[in-house]
């Protein structure tokens, strides 16, 4: 069950991250600034298509594991092993339920920094939006 291992890696690695940003995003209202930096915004859009994808593949990892332990491989000689231990299946049940929950919301994060990184190149003119005053 390494699998399970890794999502919870993935899954720990994924919360320090969402815990960085939300204190960047809390000195950014501090502050009163926004984000108009093309760069910081393309630094904060591949890190979260890299988290996303992480947990992604991390719970597809644990999910294989997982039900290959309910309804085994009879081709590869695997027998299930939920029947032996109910609790722990249950339990690891639940966690990738909560883990598929947080890849989802990871991928909403996502589609949100895709959202205000593409923003930026709105109007065509390079000023990511805003007006540049004269005619």
């Amino acid at each position: 069950m390494q699998s399970l291992v890794l999502l919870v890696i993935a899954n720990g690695m994924a919360a320090c991250y969402s815990l960085i940003q939300g204190a960047r995003c809390l000195v950014s209202i501090v502050r009163g600034g926004v984000l108009v930096s093309r760069p910081l915004a393309w630094a904060i859009f591949s890190c979260d298509q890299v988290m996303a994808y992480i947990v992604i593949s991390a719970v597809a990892a644990a999910m294989e594991a997982a039900l290959i332990g309910k309804y085994g491989q009879p081709e590869f000689q695997w027998m299930k092993t939920c029947h032996l231990y109910k609790r722990f299946c249950a339990q690891a049940g639940g966690g990738v339920a909560c883990a598929i929950a947080a890849s989802v919301n990871m991928v909403g994060v996502a589609l949100l920094s895709a959202f205000n990184l593409f923003r930026l190149y709105g109007n065509g003119n390079g000023t990511g939006g805003k007006a540049t005053g004269g005619k």
